[in-house]
């Protein structure tokens, strides 16, 4: 279970993919978990833990609001046990809302996510696969 890494929102998502692809694998021993050059999508983890995830800005920019150049370089990403739980949590605790409690089958199956802001302006995901 990835409880925290980062994620990248990129314009040129070859070029992120070919320098991560060359250089997590000797310098982490990171191996590529899922995607391609082609994108929109590609993470690599270390063992079965998650440490780093790119996808390209236009690709997310639906579902954040922001357009595709966007003000966000990156993200943090958690897999969490209930998204809608998750996220009401971080609104009461003084969290902003980006986008609620939503299914995105067009990233998984049985993908669900909500984003927010933590009070300094960082992005988060919350993520869980239901069924």
């Amino acid at each position: 279970m990835d409880a925290l890494h980062p994620r990248l929102l990129v314009a040129d998502f070859g070029a992120a993919f070919r320098f991560y692809d060359a250089v997590l694998p000797p310098l982490v021993g990171a191996h590529l978990a899922r995607g391609s050059a082609d994108g929109p999508y590609a993470s690599w983890d270390v063992g079965s833990e998650g440490v780093l995830a790119l996808i390209e800005r236009s690709a997310f920019a639906a579902v954040t609001g922001a357009g595709p150049a966007g003000g966000d370089a990156g993200m943090l990403v958690s897999r969490v046990g209930d998204v809608a739980a998750g996220y009401g949590l971080c609104l009461r605790h003084g969290g902003t809302a980006v986008a609620p409690p939503a299914p995105r089958p067009a990233w998984g199956p049985t993908m669900h996510t909500a984003h927010v802001r933590d009070p300094a302006g960082n992005l988060w995901e919350l993520q869980s696969y239901e069924d």
